[in-house]
């Protein structure tokens, strides 16, 4: 009994909190030998009560994959694995790389004099080395590097009495070449990843809800740092919650579309000053059923998603960020942040994230469209009653011409019958 008194306690303490506060839940204040006796297990769960994120506030997703038994498929596509790569495997690939090519033909190298014998006659004019003026695999490491990086000094040269010695270089030469463009292609998508432009496209802290155009709407804020701006930029928006089937299939994480104006185009966006994004909530939209008592009750995460192509370089750039439950503000707007200069418009985005109180039902969009449509039912009934309130009236006098006309129709006949007479 204590432990459901309890959990009422604090569910009550939960939904008068602030809704723009974070879910923290508050302890009952309830005597202290009842404290003592509840459950420890009940307090932690409600004390840690968390929604675990889906995508983080920076837009990073928040999944880590296990159990992975194919990783031959990152080997197939090496390039796409090295740029994924974080930036100091990266580094330490892109040195041990060159370093193992430069040993391996400086080995080489070196086996080729060593074979010939060059080692023996260092010194002997008239003797024709493979290589002029190596004298060890030190020399052999150096003359591997000038060969593959075409620094030519001019000490080290190959001579033409050496055919093993001309197809190796011939083969250093080549494979160089191709390690080159990888590496270097790697780095330069690498350092040219539209990654960090994504970090001055910046998402309001908070969504709202609130009345806009007397229709319930789901808001929130987002903006461009930078004066290059974003071309063809678009949003889209999804609801990230578990759902049970009809059939009774547990489908965790499900992702649901959240129409942010699709259908009217409203979803491209011209983002050169900060703009609020819209969602109606309608019949079609999941948070059809949700009021602001329940709001705080549901588990789900709000994804929203900008895309668009950078102007500097034409690569398409994606942004993230989401909304939990405790980051919903119910009853709120936005500040306005654009203001009118001299000549020119400004965006003050120390406003950027900040909201205001407005007046905001507390029902849901469903039970909003109930109460209209039950004011109009009087409405709807008054002009029935009076159509069949005229009905009635018609018959009525139908009835009564019918009437007066069979009177008619019988003094007439009596008259007929009595002249007979």
């Amino acid at each position: 009994c204590l432990c459901f008194m309890a959990a009422n306690v604090l569910e009550e303490d939960s939904m008068e909190q602030d809704i723009e506060s974070p879910v923290t839940i508050h302890q009952p204040k309830l005597p202290k030998q009842a404290r003592e006796d509840l459950p420890k297990n009940l307090n932690k769960e409600c004390a840690k009560r968390k929604i675990q994120r889906y995508v983080r506030k920076d837009g990073k997703c928040n999944v880590h994959h296990g159990n992975v038994r194919e990783t031959y498929r990152y080997l197939t596509d090496i390039f796409t694995t090295l740029v994924d790569l974080k930036w100091r495997f990266n580094l330490l690939i892109f040195v041990m790389v060159y370093t193992v090519t430069w040993l391996f033909f400086g080995m080489i190298w070196w086996l080729i004099a060593y074979m010939r014998g060059d080692m023996d006659h260092i010194g002997d004019s008239t003797w024709t080395p493979c290589v002029s003026n190596l004298n060890g695999f030190v020399s052999a490491f150096l003359f591997s590097i000038e060969t593959e990086t075409t620094i030519g000094y001019g000490y080290r040269v190959i001579t033409d009495k050496c055919p093993e010695g001309i197809i190796l270089l011939l083969v250093q030469s080549v494979l160089g070449s191709i390690v080159n463009a990888f590496m270097v292609g790697c780095m330069f998508v690498k350092i040219s990843q539209p990654k960090k432009r994504a970090e001055t496209l910046v998402f309001s802290t908070n969504a709202v809800i609130s009345m806009r155009d007397g229709k319930l709407c789901l808001m929130f804020r987002v903006g461009d740092l930078r004066n290059s701006h974003i071309v063809e930029a678009s949003i889209r928006a999804k609801l990230i919650k578990s759902k049970q089937t009809k059939e009774g299939e547990f489908i965790p994480l499900n992702q649901t579309d959240i129409n942010v104006g699709y259908y009217t185009g409203d979803d491209r966006l011209f983002l050169v000053s900060p703009l609020i994004i819209s969602h109606e909530i309608n019949q079609q939209s999941p948070f059809w059923e949700i009021s602001k008592a329940q709001l705080p009750k549901e588990e789900l995460e709000i994804v929203v998603i900008l895309e668009g192509m950078v102007e500097a370089t034409g690569m398409t750039c994606q942004a993230r960020s989401s909304y939990i439950t405790s980051e919903i503000l119910w009853g709120y707007r936005f500040t306005p942040v654009l203001t009118l200069e001299d000549g020119f418009y400004e965006v003050d985005y120390n406003s950027f994230h900040e909201t205001y109180e407005t007046n905001t039902p507390v029902y849901s969009a469903k039970e909003l469209a109930e109460m209209a449509s039950r004011a109009e039912l009087p409405l709807t009934w008054s002009v029935s009653s009076k159509l069949d309130q005229h009905a009635e009236l018609e018959t009525e006098e139908e009835e009564k011409n019918q009437e007066d006309q069979n009177e008619r129709n019988g003094d007439v006949a009596n008259l007929e019958n009595e002249s007979k007479v």
